[in-house]
């Protein structure tokens, strides 16, 4: 059986070796990286990855061969750090390669295998379906259904259906087999691993001892501010279409205390359209506390109750309203439009549910990907780690959540109509308002008239 690696976890993965990029090396001194799969590459066999780091090109007239070892010899400090991080913490990726990216077969490039030497550092694939497994029960939202789970995975355990697994097949494998008891799209063995959980909390680790310091905290955050930078905290787009209309195009939700200055100007350079489409169809989630921010720029200061979570472990339900301030102007009295996907999950199904439920926002699309409960990661080893549903969304206007159904859209249309007729339908909204500057008019009825077909007879959005 050959595995592969989600879409979700291979951005997931990209993104930390964007990261493990610039630690090592600065600014300048690489140009990028990528995962390389099987198939993508003779070289790599199935459960396998590779690293390939492209570098700035030569100089004008230079040997590529000197260029390359020059390279070389300035960065192998970090070269071999990097390579013994991979083996760490990504063992797929049995190669690392440097080259120059020329498109040309024959450029000279160092190759980086791995040499197996840290193997030992590693868990057995036995050793970490059980710590999965413990993890699964003490921490799955739903404890009876994750004690189901964990028995009918043990017993493939013990028919030996683990046995012998790179760590690529064993995850997707697991996932698998824990899917079909919980039907939950959230529930995944997962490769990158950590440092191990907090102290005192279950799985391996150090056990009790002293928390982190208190400038741990903050060591932490400006890495993961470091780290949103790279994807602009997940706004990929942000635009004035011809007719005075605002578009974003937002493919996470970071917590705010690190995207929120993104996120406000974000929308303060749409503050002045008349009307605004969010496009969420390749929003793989994100946080709670992100979806509120974003929303409270749609709201004014009066508290707007957005969403509950119950988590099971305690008992306890945590509110989630608009914030009374927000760091520059609200976008109220105007339609919002929201685009979706079957990609669309998690966080980004909660920002489209709860404006639709709160009748802000029509959404438009498909219908979504149905992972409605809050997931945290649990560290198993360097190298894997279990994401458990810990509890679950409450939204208080419909008493219920988007769990296994996904948010269904007010305008069903396949995912690549979504924009146009999104466009289409903010376009007549400008057009009817009363008083409208004339070069916006020409522009929306330009735009209108150049607008491919926008789906369905009655695919439009009723304002």
């Amino acid at each position: 059986m050959e595995a592969d690696v989600d879409q979700a976890e291979l951005e997931q993965l990209q993104r930390a070796i964007d990261h493990e990029m610039w630690e090592r090396f600065g600014a300048g001194a690489v140009q990028r990286a990528v995962l390389v799969r099987a198939g993508d590459d003779p070289a790599i066999e199935p459960g396998q990855l590779m690293v390939r780091v492209f570098l700035p090109p030569p100089g004008e007239g230079e040997d590529y061969d000197r260029a390359l070892a020059a390279w070389r010899d300035a960065h192998q400090a970090g070269m071999d750090a990097l390579r013994r991080e991979l083996s760490l913490r990504l063992p797929a990726a049995r190669w690392l390669e440097f080259t120059f990216d020329d498109g040309d077969a024959a450029t000279p490039r160092i190759l980086m295998p791995d040499d197996g030497s840290l193997a030992a550092e590693q868990l057995s694939g036995r050793e970490i379906v059980m710590t999965a497994l413990a993890l699964l029960r003490a921490n799955y939202v739903f404890p009876e259904l994750a004690d189901r789970a964990a028995t009918a995975v043990e017993a493939r355990l013990a028919a030996g259906e683990y046995d012998q697994l790179d760590e690529i097949t064993l995850t997707e494998l697991v996932t698998s087999h824990l899917r079909e008891v919980c039907d939950d799209k959230h529930l995944a063995l997962r490769l990158g691993g950590g440092p191990g959980p907090r102290p005192g909390a279950p799985g391996p680790g150090p056990g009790p001892g002293p928390g982190p310091g208190p400038g741990d905290h903050e060591t932490r955050l400006r890495a993961m501010r470091q780290m949103g930078r790279l994807d602009n905290f997940g706004i990929h787009r942000v635009e004035r279409l011809n007719g005075n209309v605002g578009y974003l195009d937002v493919r996470r939700v970071p917590v705010p205390a690190n995207a929120g200055p993104a996120i406000s100007a974000a929308m303060e350079l749409v503050a002045g359209t008349y009307a605004l489409i969010i496009d969420l169809r390749r929003n793989g989630g994100g946080s709670p506390e992100g979806v509120v921010y974003w929303c409270s720029h749609l709201f004014d200061e009066r508290p707007t109750h957005l969403n509950d979570i119950f988590h099971a472990d305690t008992g306890e339900t945590h509110q989630f309203w608009t914030l009374p301030y927000v760091p520059g102007p609200r976008y109220l009295d105007r339609p919002v439009y929201v685009l979706t996907s079957s990609r669309t999950f998690s966080g980004g199904e909660d920002f489209a549910y709860t404006l639709q439920a709160l009748g802000r926002a029509q959404v438009i699309g498909e219908t979504t990907g149905g992972g409605a409960h809050p997931t945290r990661p649990f560290p198993i080893s360097a190298a894997v780690h279990i994401a458990i549903p810990f509890a679950r969304s409450i939204n208080p206007v419909t008493g219920t959540n988007w769990q296994g159904t996904g948010v269904i859209p007010n305008v069903p249309v396949p995912q690549e109509q979504a924009y146009d007729v999104a466009y289409a339908t903010a376009l007549r909204h400008v057009l009817a308002r009363d008083e409208l500057f004339p070069p916006i008019a020409d522009g929306a009825r330009e735009a209108l008239a150049v607008l491919p077909g926008t789906g369905p007879s009655g695919a439009t959005v009723t304002e």
